[in-house]
Parts: C-alpha cells; structure tokens; sequence
C-alpha cells in the first residue's frame, strides 16, 4: 500500500530572498533520505510561502523495500583450516552478520577467494524511518540563521507549528520543541488554524484559509491580475522576473493594485523614479506603449480585494514622500559643481588602513594609463580616460546617492552631462562599476572598460598589500567578485597583455614599493588568486577540470591567451591524435622542465637526423610563436608530435657524455618552454 506523506515547517517570516532555495533544500533532503532508505514514492510537490516549508510527497510506500546484501568476509585461506574446517575467524565473521557458517560460500576476486554471506535485512514500517525526519531537516544549511529561546541550536527563523502526516495519520515526532500535528496555520490576518484532514488535501485546505500554499500559483495569479490592469489601462508593465520572484515570496495570498503619483516627479531621471518604486517599495513601473514612463505604480497586497482602495491610498502616500525626498536631492544636487564634489572626496575613507577616495582615484588614474598603452588606446580615447579618472567618483557625495546608493554611477553620468562633460566620460562614470556580477553586462566602450578594470584592480592590490586577501569563503570586500570582473572585460575586449608586467609596473612606481622581494610576494599571490577567476570563467564555459588545471600551472600571465589556449584544447579534446600530442608534449616537458634559460643548442653536437629535426623544427617554432594564432600555435605543437617521438625512440638524453647531455637538454626545454606558456601539458588526462 501506498499513502501521500506531508511535512510542513511553521516559520517567523522569512527573508524573501530564502524562500524558494530553502523549501527546495527540503525538498530535496526529505526525498534523498527516503531513497536512500529503501522507501519507494512517487510525485514531489514543494510548497513554500514567507510563514512556511512543505513538501508533499504521493504514492509512499507503507514499509521498506527488503534488502539483500553479500558481505565478503576474510580469504579462505584464513576462513578454513587445512582440513576444511571453519575458522574462529570466519565464525566470528558469520556471528558479525546474524548467519550460521551453513550459509557462507567462496567467490573469488583476483584470483582469490573470499567467503561470503548472503542475509536477508527485512524492511521496516515507513512510519518508523519517517520519525527521524526531525534530524533530517536539522541537517538543512541556511546564509543566515538564529536561535530563539533557551535553545542553542540555530535555525532559518524560530519554527512555531509542524506536520507530519502519512495519509490521514500524524507521524509522531519533534522538531526543536515542537511536536508534530496535523494543524496548520492560515494567513496572518484573513486565516484561522487549518486542520488538515488528509495529507492529500493540504493545498486545498489552506486555500479556504487565504494561503495559496504553491509559488508557481501565487507567480501565475500575480501574472494574470497584471495582465488584466495592463489590458484595462492601456498599459505596459515591464517584465522583470527578479523583483517578481521577491514579491511572490513576501505574500501568501496575492492581489495585485495600481497606484498614482504627481506628473511633476516625471521630471525626475527615470531611475530615480524606478529605484525608488523597485528597490524600496517593491512596485512595478507603468509604461505607455512607447516605453514611456507614466504617473503609476502596481504593487502586490498580501490579502484579498477588501479595502483595497484604503491599501491604494497608504502606499500612493509613501511613495509620494519618497519622491518628494528624491526631487529635492535632485535641485540640490544641480547647483553642486564637480570640482566641489571632488574636493569633498579627500575628507571620505575608503578604508582605514588604504586611504580616501581621492586617493583611491589617484591611483586609478595612473594605473588606468599604464593599462591605455599597454592595450595601444587612440589619443582621444586617452583623454576622455584621464578625465573621467580624476572625477568618477564625484558623485558619491551627492544626495541622492546618499539617499539611493543603487545608483551610484547612474547619478553619475547624469550629472556629468548636465555639467558638460563628453558623453564619453559620462559613461565611463557609469560604467565603472560594471559588471555588477559574475555573469552581468560588462562596459560597452573603451574607456568605461579601462576605467572599470583600474578601480578594480586598484582595489585588489590595496586590499592585498595590507594583508587583507580573502580566505575560504570570507571575501568582505568582494575580491573575488572584483577580479572575475577584470577577467571578463578583458576577455571582452580583447585585450592581450603580460597581467604581471602590468602589476610590476604599478607596485613600484604607484604604491611606492622599492623591496624587490616584496613586489614578488605580491605579484605572485595576485596572479595567483587572478588565475583562479580565470578557472571560475572556464567552469562557465564547460571545459574539463584537467583542462583547468592545467591552464592554472601553465607558465603564462595574458589573461586572455590563457582563456584562448584552454578553449583550443578543449576544442581538440576529442581528436583522434589529441592523446598521442598530448603525450609527446608532455614527455618533453617533464624531461626538460628544470632548466634555466638561455637556452644555448650547440649544432655541431646534434648526432642523429631526429636530433637535427628536431633542433630545425624547434627554431620554426620560436620563429612563428609570437605571431601565430591560437589555432596555429596548438597546430604547431601538434606537427611537432612526429619529431618527438622520433627523437625520444633514437636518443638518449641522460646520457653520460656531459656535455652532450646538456645539449639535448637545452634542445628540450626550447621547445618546452613554448608549451608551457599553452598549459602545463602533464596535467592532461588523456583515455
């Protein structure tokens, strides 16, 4: 027989933001405990609103699948005697298993044999594994967590009532203090305490209670009653599934309404107008058909259609003071000139231990011109980069950014046109901050590129030359988030150049650095934790973990090439000849790879043709490396392949003969020192 099982976890509100990662969490724990005990189920249903985690499972089976196991015990050599006899060894074994020796036999493993006990484990009620369900969801993992009472254990937010139920029967268990039931709670204002009859009619019996239970549900009620306001006004409500998502885990019962504000705050910016309705109220923006904004917003109440128009007018209210705050920040802000607000910058910290602001774009300034050469930037585009490095932080200090810090840049660029500034600047203000995460929109032109690259990594090498580097998964000043920025633009821009040379370049002569050992350290463990941003951008691109690794030890600094090198291995992974290159390479690497440059080849030493074709097809390949692409460089190492091996089957390098042996060596590492700045080739799984 089967029954329909149902837990829920009665909550404080939950953040928005938790919601569905959390009921999805129990879901899947709940599901993988009863697999992984042999209990057999059918369709999952995961319900989560801010007061509550459920997940209703169909068709369990009443008891645990029987279980037959075949426990290898000692060698027989050790389980009998030399007449057969069993062991003391092998009757411990058969005690151990619950079996009499009668039931042990042999098989043989590698041409040994073992004995073995075939017992039968008889399955148990479901009921009885589903009453250590508590000590599964306590194993649940939450970013944040509290503890309430006299308790010490620390969950999501305190737990005030929990179901248990098999079909229309309440499993009997405790979660933190709390027993199990079959009553349920309602929405806040519009419910009462829900009974629940059977497990099957959990949905439904909350429903007569004003909690629609199913996200998907609330999101498409949500979806319609939009619909149908856009259909009655003319409207557009653009699409924007983030703060959709946030609104449909903060209510439990949704009604969506529309709201007005005075046409005047119209001549606010439209993000002004958008951050304040969005990122502060949880509105939605009204548009006409153009795309242009109108005097509406569209929020969602949590409860039904009852005084709505009371619920209309308190949030047209807020909204209003909203604004009216916005609007004046905004005149006062107009009569502020950049020059003051620069100035204003050398009083503002941007970390203790580093210095202020402006300092902070001093150094952004100088790093984001050594950067404009190394990638060859035309001479306007060096001007309008310089100028937008002295002021691109002027508008930190404006009002409305104080008030609205999301729009930090957005304010920027539009105060910089309204004082003149070219387009160019503006939008580098902008841009600077781009991309605001790991898979966002980077800069779109040059100089918002070098800009946003030079505060970044101005930030990085501040942050690291006071020790303050990331560790585990604490990254207070988001480092890492930083650098995977840097990785993109570059990759976007594509921009080839040594990221070494580069940092080198600014530890001496922009952090006043003069300790040549220091500037190693330094540059050494930024190249480092800059190349594992790198591994994070190939994860996104699919390619193999030997592929990463061997791209993190190869021994080159272009950020850009080692993305290159590792989408053409990739792309050769599965080439028929792709083992025997690799191989190849990889010999010659691993025989040669110790070696110091220069590397001098004597060619009246050279005794074999292998040697000397190899020697010849060595000087080829140092003399098209540099301007080979990246197809054609993985093409010459490939053409190598005959070479090699040919060389390896008539050569010996460790010869006797030191002089000789040197030679060879130094022929190697010619060679290997191209293939290192691909990967590092011995990293390579090859099949």
């Amino acid at each position: 027989m089967t029954e329909t099982l149902l837990i829920e976890i009665g909550l404080e509100e939950l953040p928005a933001r938790f919601v569905r990662a959390s009921s999805e969490q129990l879901t899947e724990r709940i599901t993988r405990y009863l697999t992984e005990n042999c209990i057999h189920f059918g369709a999952v249903h995961t319900f989560a609103t801010p007061r509550r985690l459920a997940v209703q499972i169909k068709d369990v089976a009443d008891q645990q699948e029987d279980i037959v196991e075949n426990a290898k015990g000692p060698a027989k050599k050790i389980a009998q005697d030399a007449d057969g006899n069993w062991t003391k060894a092998a009757q411990g074994f058969a005690r151990g298993q619950g079996v009499s020796t009668d039931v042990l036999y042999f098989e043989t493993i590698k041409d040994v044999e073992y004995v073995y006990a075939k017992k039968e484990i008889k399955g148990i009620k479901a009921i009885e594994v589903i009453k250590s369900i508590p000590d599964v969801i306590k194993e649940m993992n939450f970013p944040v967590t509290m503890h309430w009472g006299a308790s010490a254990f620390e969950f999501i937010r305190p737990v005030h009532w929990f179901v248990v139920m098999m079909g229309d029967q309440v499993v009997p268990c405790s979660f933190l203090g709390v027993e199990s039931g079959n009553l349920s709670q309602g929405h806040r204002f519009l419910g009462e305490a829900a009974t629940i009859v059977h497990a099957d009619d959990y949905a439904s019996t909350l429903k007569e209670q004003f909690v629609i239970a199913d996200l998907e549900e609330r999101k498409e009620m949500i979806i319609k009653q939009f619909s149908a306001l856009e259909a009655a006004n003319n409207w557009i409500i653009p699409q924007d599934n983030t703060l959709l998502e946030e609104v449909v885990s903060l209510v439990e019962y949704p009604t969506a309404f529309a709201g007005e504000y005075d046409a005047r705050y119209l001549d606010l910016p439209e993000e002004v107008l958008i951050t304040s309705m969005k990122a502060h109220q949880r509105y939605f923006e009204a548009t006409d058909k153009s795309g242009k904004l109108l005097p509406h917003f569209i929020g969602v109440r949590n409860g039904d259609a009852n005084h709505l128009q009371n619920v209309v007018l308190g949030n047209q209210k807020v909204l209003t003071a909203r604004l009216e705050d916005g609007l004046f920040f905004y005149e006062e802000d107009k009569r502020t000139s950049i020059a003051s607000s620069v100035e204003k910058l050398a009083s503002v910290s941007f970390h203790a231990k580093i210095g202020s602001l402006a300092e902070k774009m001093e150094n952004t300034a100088q790093l984001s011109s050594y950067l404009a050469e190394m990638i060859e930037m035309e001479t306007e585009q060096k001007e309008n980069l310089q100028r937008a490095a002295s002021i691109y932080k002027f508008d930190l200090v404006s009002n409305m950014v104080s008030e609205f810090p999301e729009l930090q840049g957005v304010m920027g660029e539009k105060y910089a046109l309204m004082a003149g500034e070219k387009p160019e600047v503006a939008a580098a203000i902008r841009e600077h901050y781009l991309p605001l995460s790991s898979e966002g929109d980077v800069p779109q032109s040059v100089v918002g590129s070098v800009l946003a690259v030079a505060d970044k990594l101005d930030s990085v090498i501040s942050f690291f030359k006071q020790g303050m580097i990331p560790t585990g998964s604490n990254d207070p000043y988001a480092l890492r988030r930083q650098t995977i920025g840097i990785v993109q633009i570059i990759e976007a821009n594509n921009w080839s150049f040594s990221f070494k040379e580069l940092l080198e370049v600014a530890l001496e002569n922009i952090y006043g650095l003069k300790d040549a050992a220091q500037i190693e350290g330094l540059v050494e463990a930024i190249t480092s934790f800059t190349k594992s941003r790198v591994l994070q951008k190939l994860q996104s691109y699919h390619i193999s973990h030997d592929i990463q690794e061997a791209i993190l030890h190869a021994e080159n600094d272009d950020i850009l090439m080692s993305i290159h090198y590792a989408q053409a291995l990739a792309a050769h992974q599965a080439d028929e000849d792709y083992k025997m290159v690799v191989e190849a390479l990889a010999r010659v690497v691993n025989i040669s790879h110790k070696e110091v440059a220069p590397y001098t080849v004597a060619s009246e030493l050279l005794e074999t043709a292998s040697e000397k074709n190899l020697y010849v097809q060595g000087n080829h390949l140092a003399t098209i490396w540099n301007q080979a692409t990246i197809e054609e460089a993985y093409q010459a190492l490939r053409d190598l392949t005959p070479y090699i091996t040919a060389y390896f089957e008539e050569n010996m390098v460790m010869v006797d003969n030191a002089t000789v042996k040197q030679n060879r060596l130094a022929t190697l590492a010619r060679i290997s020192q191209h293939i290192l700045q691909v990967a590092d080739v011995r990293k390579l799984i090859t099949k």
